[in-house]
Order: C-alpha cells, then structure tokens, then sequence
C-alpha cells in the first residue's frame, strides 16, 4: 500500500470530528446505503466533512485495510471507527447516535 495515501487517510480522519467516507455526496449520494447515512447525519444539526471514494479510488481500495471495515460508507467520530449503514442505522433508531455526534 501507498504509505502517502494511508497517512492522507489517517490525517483525514484525525483533522474531522466527523468524517463520512460514501459514494457520492451528501447531495448526490451514489449508492443507496450512503444515501441513508447521508440523510441521518443530515438530519441532526452537527457538521461534518465527507469523501467520495467514487473520487479517490486509492482511498476506496486502501481505506477497508486501515479500518478494518470492508463496505462503504464508514462513519468516524472523533478519529474512531463508528461503522457502517447498519451500525449508523441501529445507532440513530435506538437515539445513542446523537450522543455519539456532539
């Protein structure tokens, strides 16, 4: 693996509080599962920064190794791993994800 591109990776995720890597955009989400993470975050009122692995292919093929997390999208909080559509999902129904967020 590229070691720019896992350190890229890595000072990413520690530089946002909140960091969504999807298919897509927030806006214009390509994949359905990303959609669905996308309009939960979105519909709390906290800020958070994404990246289109659609756009950066290295991050899409590297990112699963660093995190251990095969699928996208991946939700990280302050620098940890919260997980994927599922876990967000849970997260957000039993109302542990907001607190997860602030």
């Amino acid at each position: 693996m590229d070691s720019k591109v896992i350190n890229d990776i890595n000072e990413q995720i520690k530089d946002n509080k909140i960091l969504l890597f999807m298919k897509g955009s927030p806006y214009q989400p390509q994949c359905g599962f990303s959609m669905k993470v996308a309009q939960i975050l979105l519909s709390y009122d906290v800020e958070f920064s994404y990246i289109d692995v659609l756009e950066f292919p290295e991050v899409r093929t590297t990112l699963p190794s660093i995190s251990n997390w095969p699928t996208f999208p991946q939700l990280f909080v302050n620098g940890e791993l919260v997980g994927g559509c599922d876990i967000v999902v849970e997260l957000h129904e039993s109302k542990e994800l907001e607190s997860t967020l602030k």
